[in-house]
């Protein structure tokens, strides 16, 4: 398969990354879990990672919120870029990198996947839904004055009800990015896209913690879950390519006739033969 050939139907593509869209939404909603629960293993992570020295979130969250030219924008990358680069990226390689496109969008699915596994076996507070005690802002709610959201995560207002706030562990907002950037340095051919592979996933990572949206390990367990669904594409069975037409005039390869039958290892066509076995042949009918 060549650059510019497609790997499928472009709207075969749509309806299947709708229909996973769909079940991932819909599966996020089911999978709420109950609050207590989820707040105690939002208190779970929180100390796990104070005893590891990993608790960076606290003060990227208090930096956010003191600055306003910091905490503004990261609102809005919170809110939009998780629905649009991705989208993006998945219609480059479509477009201009075909033949990678097949497997990478196999791995964004899987891996999604798992992050919904992930929701439903441990639903999670986010560090700006703890109590005010533990010392984090929710900035999406102290900056809603200035975007469409509302006090409940990157929802529009008054649309809350349709996420689950306690979907934190893994962030996908961290793994999706992540798929974003070892795609736009792998197959990038221009040295802006492969910088922006690796400056995407790493201000993700700081947006998400600074917003307090999603703990340190939120983003470890988002970039856990890439890598697995990476290594679970890596072991499906690939598609089997149609083998191309042979052709005649090529060295070790038989000419092919009407009906696409091929002609044995010795044969010649009546035009290939010599005038003088053509002759001969005549001669004996």
């Amino acid at each position: 398969m060549t650059d510019r050939q497609k790997p499928t139907r472009w709207w075969a593509e749509l309806l299947l990354l709708g229909l996973v869209y769909g079940a991932y939404t819909g599966g996020r909603l089911l999978a709420r879990g109950d609050v207590h629960l989820a707040v105690g293993h939002g208190l779970s992570v929180l100390r796990t990672e104070e005893l590891l020295g990993l608790d960076f979130e606290r003060p990227l969250n208090r930096l956010f919120s003191q600055q306003a030219l910091l905490g503004i924008p990261a609102d809005f990358m919170y809110a939009s870029l998780h629905y649009l680069v991705t989208p993006a990226v998945l219609v480059w390689l479509y477009l201009r990198r075909p033949r990678h496109y097949r497997s990478a969008r196999t791995w964004l699915v899987v891996s999604t996947l798992l992050g919904l596994v992930g929701f439903t076996l441990m639903p999670t507070c986010p560090p700006r839904l703890l109590d005010s005690a533990q010392g984090f802002t929710d900035t999406m709610a102290q900056y809603s004055a200035y975007g469409w959201w509302g006090a409940e995560a990157s929802a529009p207002r008054g649309l809350g009800g349709l996420t689950n706030q306690y979907a934190a562990m893994p962030s996908l907002h961290v793994g999706w990015a992540l798929w974003c950037g070892v795609l736009l340095w792998r197959h990038g051919r221009h040295p802006l896209l492969r910088a922006l592979g690796i400056a995407y996933p790493a201000v993700t990572a700081l947006v998400v913690m600074g917003t307090a949206n999603h703990y340190f390990l939120d983003a470890a367990a988002g970039a856990a879950v890439m890598a697995a669904g990476y290594a679970i594409t890596r072991r499906l069975p690939a598609r089997a390519a149609r083998p191309p037409a042979r052709t005649a005039g090529f060295r070790g390869t038989a000419p092919i006739v009407s009906g696409g039958w091929d002609t044995s290892a010795r044969e010649l066509l009546p035009a290939q033969r010599p005038a003088s076995e053509d002759d001969t042949a005549a001669a004996a009918r």
